[in-house]
């Protein structure tokens, strides 16, 4: 008798749309369960398997997390996702369940049908495609200007492409998804909460179920457990990059800037504020050292949302050099940014 698949949750969604929160949720309300992670940062800035690594969430080990830091992991399938599902398979104690964080800007859907390599096929199965969205910037209309407009264009041409590419990889990424979670709902009134879901479902040819959430927390078993096995269906999951070769990251950029120790929180957050208004800045994602503070702090944001805090205390000999990684549209200012954070 066959050995039942262990089943992994593709984590997807556009850049700072709350996956790694999300992760971390499902880590530390894991039930018993033993997770392992892969998570993928866009080029080779990673900072999200670092920022896992150290949670410090009882059962989670710094083994259990596995960063893919060289590339899209949609893109690198062969040299970068197989082997390392490899090993964590090979593990004496293999996972009960494998979450796999994409990039904000990968398609999952490339990743998916990965699944289907010899190597890999009769042992894992995708679980499910959980699309993370981040409710304020599509009520910003960041997306989709006119979604409306967008979804008679679409019904009247399957083959309609978009001037902007960033709606492109958002459109993609829910497209795959088995469930998508409307995630930072607090920061949304009434109002805008009901448009969004309604611009959402406007981008979709069939019924996805939509969950909502704020910080990520949401029920463990509304995404782990979806029995999908999403590797047999690709033929429903339509994307407008149908190969590997239709899809490219020369439209953005990331570049990482020292952040030496600043005198206090509310100094760096103005600091980055100003930072995430510069020319073709997309998302900014770093961590910092605090004068006569014991942790380190965190600090993202997209567009001109910022959020900060503290996430565990600097471990004894460690350094307090800090990181802020920017993602952007190609050649964004760097220098603006550069001046930003030293003004």
């Amino acid at each position: 008798m066959m050995p039942a698949k262990i089943p992994c949750t593709i984590v997807t969604g556009f850049l700072g749309a709350g996956k790694t929160t999300l992760v971390r949720h499902l880590l530390e309300n894991a039930g018993g369960r033993r997770l392992a992670v892969l998570v993928n940062e866009f080029g080779d800035l990673g900072f999200d398997g670092s920022f896992l690594a150290a949670c410090g969430i009882a059962g989670c080990t710094e083994e259990d997390i596995v960063e893919l830091p060289n590339g899209c992991i949609c893109c690198t399938v062969a040299d970068d996702f197989v082997p390392a599902l490899e090993k964590l398979l090979g593990r004496a104690a293999p996972p009960d369940h494998i979450l796999i964080e994409t990039s904000g800007l990968a398609l999952p859907k490339p990743l998916v049908g990965a699944f289907n390599w010899p190597a890999i096929r009769a042992r894992v199965t995708v679980d499910g495609v959980v699309a993370v969205v981040d409710g304020p910037a599509v009520a910003d209309g960041t997306f989709a200007d006119d979604p409306a407009a967008l979804a008679a264009q679409r019904a009247g041409d399957a083959a309609v492409d978009h001037d902007n590419p960033l709606e492109e990889v958002f459109e993609d990424q829910i497209l795959c998804a088995d469930l998508i979670l409307l995630n930072k709902c607090d920061a949304l009134s009434e109002t805008d909460r009901l448009r969004v879901r309604s611009e959402i479902a406007a981008h979709l040819p069939k019924a996805i179920k939509i969950v909502e959430a704020s910080h990520g927390r949401v029920e463990p078993a509304l995404v782990i457990g979806l029995g999908a096995a999403a590797e047999t269906d690709l033929a429903a999951r339509p994307s407008h990059h149908e190969s590997q070769a239709d899809h490219d990251h020369d439209d953005f950029d990331s570049a990482a800037f020292a952040l030496p120790q600043v005198a206090s929180a509310e100094d760096l957050a103005a600091r980055v504020a100003r930072v995430a208004e510069a020319e073709g800045v997309l998302r900014v994602k770093g961590f910092a050292a605090v004068a006569d503070k014991p942790m380190r702090l965190v600090i993202q944001g997209v567009g001109r949302r910022l959020s900060h805090h503290y996430d565990r205390p600097f471990a004894p000999g460690e350094a307090r050099d800090g990181t802020l990684v920017v993602t952007g549209l190609k050649g964004f200012d760097r220098a603006a940014v550069a001046a930003a954070l030293a003004a």
